[in-house]
């Protein structure tokens, strides 16, 4: 049987030319799926090195401002050291200046009194900001020391606003003392009514001396409010005044035997009344002990850094 050479196809069959499309097109999809994931490596590690970059940069950063800072700390370190007595005369435009830093200086101090920390601060920013401006004419080593001096004022009174303040901690010890006191006072109006029930020959005398004792604490509770007013105004010499007078009165009441001797244990004792306590003393002579330490440890008004500078400048 003979075969005719013309019956055998030359070119491939449409089922093979269709796979071979469709193998090319698959590793066409392939191909661009290589290539997508090598563009997002590439991408990737592009990222990771920028950020590599920035953060060694920003260590970079940080080293110098470190290093600024202690340089800035030199120099204040020897401007305090080698800064003169500012008596070179001043132009008129820099001497008015330097009064009216004075006026606002003491705006500062009124806001302080106030018990308002954050306008302080935010005056004192102010003032650290007019002074880097071109239109200063201060001296130049005097803005210094200025300068230098605001931010020292603002650091601490932030540390200072985040806590309590003194002048608030002897208040509250006042109106515990208070609390005490007229607690002890309607103890004793009990005891005046009891007494009706005593022979009427000491009746008398007890009822006399319940109503002397009763307007003295009426008089100390009295006083310690004049206190507070003087604490809530930062008038250290007034508070000392009215809590010495209330310890006067309070004196003036006859301790028992026990409550001399409690007295005598605390004042031996270094820290038995303290006066941060969030509650009321136990006796008189615990109250008294308490006054002894807020009378010793009266607050004082917060002195700027940078008044002292101004002062000394003046001179």
């Amino acid at each position: 049987m003979s075969m005719n050479p013309e019956a055998s196809p030359k070119d491939p069959s449409a089922i093979q030319q269709r796979r071979q499309a469709n193998m090319l097109l698959i590793r066409l999809q392939w191909l661009t799926i290589l290539l997508l994931i090598a563009a997002l490596l590439w991408l990737y590690i592009s990222q990771q090195r920028f950020e590599q970059s920035v953060h060694e940069r920003l260590q970079s950063n940080e080293q110098v401002v470190s290093r600024l800072n202690e340089m800035d700390d030199r120099l204040f370190a020897m401007s305090q050291q080698t800064l003169p007595e500012p008596r070179v005369a001043a132009s008129s435009q820099a001497q008015n200046q330097l009064d009216l830093l004075r006026i606002q200086i003491k705006a500062v101090d009124r806001l302080l009194v106030d018990s308002n920390d954050s306008a302080a601060i935010d005056l004192l920013r102010g003032l650290h900001w007019q002074l880097s401006q071109s239109s200063n004419e201060i001296a130049p080593a005097l803005t210094v020391v200025i300068k230098q001096s605001l931010l020292k004022d603002i650091e601490r009174l932030q540390a200072q606003s985040a806590q309590p303040s003194p002048w608030q901690m002897h208040n509250l010890a006042m109106q515990n003392i208070q609390t005490f006191l007229h607690r002890h006072e309607r103890h004793d109006h009990k005891e005046g009514s009891k007494d009706n029930k005593t022979p009427a020959a000491n009746t008398a005398k007890n009822k006399e001396a319940l109503t002397r004792r009763q307007l003295t604490i009426h008089e100390t509770i009295m006083t310690l409010n004049l206190a507070m007013q003087a604490s809530n105004m930062r008038d250290r010499e007034q508070l000392i005044s009215y809590l010495s007078q209330a310890r006067k009165q309070l004196i003036t009441l006859t301790p028992s035997a026990d409550e001399r001797q409690k007295q005598a244990n605390l004042q031996a004792s270094d820290q038995t009344a303290n006066i941060t306590m969030m509650q009321a003393p136990n006796d008189v002579a615990e109250v008294i002990n308490w006054l002894d330490q807020l009378i010793a440890e009266a607050p004082k008004p917060t002195a700027l850094l940078t008044t002292q500078v101004l002062a000394k400048s003046q001179r």
